[in-house]
């Protein structure tokens, strides 16, 4: 049984075993339980002056037709007051089983209202048409959930994520922009031409020291000059834990170039200046050479098992959002398949998907010539802030930054401390708080670095 619904079911037997006498009126399950299409799963242990709720939000499958069936949309819901702002966050990807909070959230000391992307199991309908995934719909999933929840938090309400969950609140506001008073999207990449060079031109200056980057190059080319022993390695790893590839990737041999291919952006997507001194030199064994490929790309995600949860997220890329289209010449000679990475890669074959170009250059166009109360923070080492949203001449009240150095976790916090002041005060005035909260550290602000796969 998944965590979060064993802890909902315990949550529920408790309840039920009470004496009646004994329940005390409990103004915000009272409260939900009156909002129409809202279900209250349970309740689960938090730190002191907070509530944590696991609650589900009956959803159509498809906006346009709503009498064709629905699904329930997990979300969690952290309580800190009626009288707080609230913020609506998404990862644009499944619920994390433990939630935390955003830095809006802490910001600005609210209540969090956590979204599970349509598509992202269990929030998915049944049977499922993948056609009904789309940043409309995804978008209108989340207006419907702040429209309802907006009679029992009537403050200020903002919108926030990070990497995909970022891209999913612009999208949001792209098409409601009235729903709330502003978005904080952080790291979030804006893919409006899939046939550009950005992301050659980052990886081929990222960081501070150029022997890094040619260190990368070396280590991707020793690892394919050893194919059959890292191969050997990734088919024992996936064979010991029950792992395949005939269903999506197609092979061990096509799995492990994309872990090689990957390993220059995701080592300054998670990684940093910090780890050049890791990268394995040629002379290293094929054990280093391995183990320093599975830290950085882990091996698990190229497998059957690794992919399921992101199909999603790789058919969104390959019928929307765009991707980024990174060149492989330095390893030509060795690729089997020089194209490897293509959201087409990684979707099931019975899952038919085709590329439908605008809808990011709309969104591009409303952001620059429309868009108001957008906070957009990158990382300057982030590969994902090759291609960032940029404001234009009729963004009102909107800022970007950049932290130096930062990879794919940069938060405002993160910032230079004159940049940090006014974009913290910039978020408490969009919430209406006029002066910062006292200093609150709970076990719920434990740092996350967002997964967003290549």
């Amino acid at each position: 049984m998944r965590g979060w619904l064993a802890a909902v079911v315990a949550g529920c037997m408790l309840l039920a075993g009470m004496p009646a006498a004994a329940q005390p009126v409990d103004e915000l399950r009272i409260r939900l339980e009156s909002v129409p299409g809202l279900t209250v799963f349970g309740e689960r242990p938090t730190e002191s002056g907070f509530r944590l709720l696991d609650l589900g939000f009956a959803q159509p499958a498809d906006h346009h037709h709503p009498e064709r069936g629905g699904f329930v949309q997990r979300l969690t819901l952290l309580h800190r007051g009626f009288d707080r702002p609230t913020v609506a966050h998404t990862t644009g990807y499944d619920l994390p089983e433990q939630p935390t909070r955003a830095e809006p959230t802490r910001l600005v000391d609210g209540n969090q209202v956590s979204l599970e992307h349509r598509f992202f199991t269990p929030s998915r309908p049944e049977p499922a048409d993948w056609t009904d995934l789309d940043i409309w719909q995804s978008a209108t999933d989340e207006h419907r959930v702040i429209e309802a929840l907006r009679s029992v938090y009537s403050a200020h309400w903002l919108t926030t994520g990070a990497s995909k969950g970022g891209m999913t609140a612009v999208y949001h506001r792209h098409f409601y922009p009235r729903d709330v008073a502003a978005t904080i999207a952080y790291v979030a990449p804006n893919d409006v031409d899939n046939d550009d060079d950005r992301y050659d031109e980052f990886l081929a200056n990222v960081g501070s020291d150029p022997a890094c980057r040619r260190a990368l190059t070396t280590a991707q080319r020793e690892a394919l000059l050893r194919r059959d022993e890292m191969r050997a390695k990734y088919a024992a790893y996936a064979e010991s834990r029950g792992m395949t590839f005939d269903r999506i990737v197609g092979d061990v041999d096509r799995a492990l170039e994309a872990v090689v291919v990957d390993a220059p952006f995701a080592f300054w997507q998670y990684r940093g200046q910090q780890d050049c001194p890791k990268i394995p030199a040629p002379s290293a064994s094929t054990d280093a050479l391995y183990a320093f490929f599975d830290e950085t790309v882990q091996f698990g995600t190229y497998t059957d098992q690794g992919l399921d949860s992101y199909v999603p997220y790789y058919y969104q890329a390959g019928t929307q959002l765009g991707w980024q289209d990174i060149s492989h010449e330095p390893l030509a000679d060795l690729l089997h398949d020089p194209e490897i990475g293509r959201p087409r890669d990684f979707v099931p074959r019975e899952i038919e998907m085709s590329f439908r170009p605008g809808a990011m250059a709309r969104v591009d166009a409303w952001v620059r010539g429309r868009g108001s109360e957008l906070m957009f923070v990158n990382g300057g080492n982030d590969p994902w802030s090759a291609e960032p949203f940029r404001l234009g001449p009729g963004s009102r009240d909107s800022y970007r930054y950049t932290v130096p150095g930062g990879n794919h976790g940069s938060k405002i916090e993160n910032l230079p401390p004159q940049q940090r002041a006014e974009a913290e005060g910039t978020v408490r005035r969009w919430a209406g708080v006029e002066r910062p909260p006292a200093p609150l550290h709970t076990e719920l602000d434990r740092p996350v670095v967002p997964r967003m796969p290549r």
